[in-house]
């Protein structure tokens, strides 16, 4: 008599990684994304693993799907496995002796222009092995997930076991194109000038809260939560905006001059602290440990 096959036989990490992507992603086409493959894979996957244990782990509904009761009491497990799996992954790397490979960096946009794009051809003259990928963007992505190797942020992080070092510390300042600050002149009062700065859902970044605080009633022209934009609109000449000290020679910006009555609000302008941070385990791998370095090398100078 041929013996029936248990879910603990037949299934593998990739149903797991299947499972996670669907829970979290919500819809089967998202999930596909995520995997880097079709939607029918996706759905021709899911059917084998929900016949492999005889559940059905996710309703499908008009507006995609959702995890059923079976799906959520797995889904703790799944969580313990894709740790697990990420600190084997880890391990492995350790066991690296030379500078080659990929590194991941997920900095801001405008970090990614300023200090970490300027670097590379240094980075990679030094070590032709190395591979970068380089991720700018205002998403935090999750080291302990390794969706990064390497990050650069302006907040330290609370929690994980990272190993977290302060690069720099950056002042903002008020700026504009040339041509806008000579129009300008010197500004007596925050309401002469044509203000960019952000929407509602950064309200409370450091920049944002001094401009609420120092220049109080002021409306902008153009708000944006993108940093890259607000520097796009201000290089084009619409207006002024806060900007990080390292960014201004960069992007061909000038400080704007400011008379006496302002000098006091200005003496107070906000502080952003760059911190470089990456997985405690991969901390003295070579290929990673190569970039890290450099990276609090010349973030030193900034």
């Amino acid at each position: 008599m041929q013996r029936t096959a248990t879910p603990r036989e037949t299934l593998h990490w990739d149903d797991v990684k299947l499972f996670l992507a669907l829970c979290r992603a919500r819809t089967v086409g998202h999930a596909a994304e995520s995997l880097g493959v079709d939607a029918s894979t996706v759905s021709r996957r899911l059917a084998t693993l929900e016949e492999a244990l005889s559940a059905t782990l996710f309703d499908r509904g008009r507006d995609g799907i959702a995890a059923t009761e079976a799906a959520e009491s797995l889904m703790p497990v799944a969580e313990e496995m894709e740790a697990v799996m990420a600190r084997f992954a880890t391990a492995a790397e350790g066991l690296e002796r030379e500078v080659a490979g990929l590194v991941r960096i997920t900095c801001p946009p405008d970090v990614a222009d300023v200090f970490v794009a300027p670097i590379l051809s240094e980075l990679t003259s030094r070590h032709p092995g190395l591979r970068i990928a380089l991720d700018p963007g205002e998403a935090v992505l999750d080291l302990t997930r390794r969706e990064a190797d390497i990050a650069l942020r302006t907040v330290r992080p609370a929690r994980g076991d990272l190993v977290v070092t302060k690069v720099t510390t950056a002042r903002w300042v008020a700026v504009a194109a040339p041509k806008v600050a000579r129009s300008l002149g010197t500004l007596r009062a925050w309401a002469d000038a044509p203000w960019v700065s952000w929407g509602e859902r950064l309200a409370n970044m450091a920049a944002s809260r001094w401009l609420g605080k120092y220049a109080r009633g002021v409306e902008p022209v153009v708000r944006s939560d993108s940093l890259s934009v607000q520097l796009s609109v201000v290089v084009a000449g619409v207006g002024v905006a806060l900007v990080p000290e390292p960014s201004i020679a960069h992007y061909g910006l000038v400080p704007v001059k400011l008379g006496p009555e302002l000098q006091e609000d200005a003496a107070a302008w906000p502080v952003d602290e760059l911190y470089l941070v990456t997985h405690r385990a991969l901390r003295d791998v070579p290929r990673v440990r190569a970039v890290w370095d450099l990276l609090l090398e010349r973030g030193r100078t900034l």
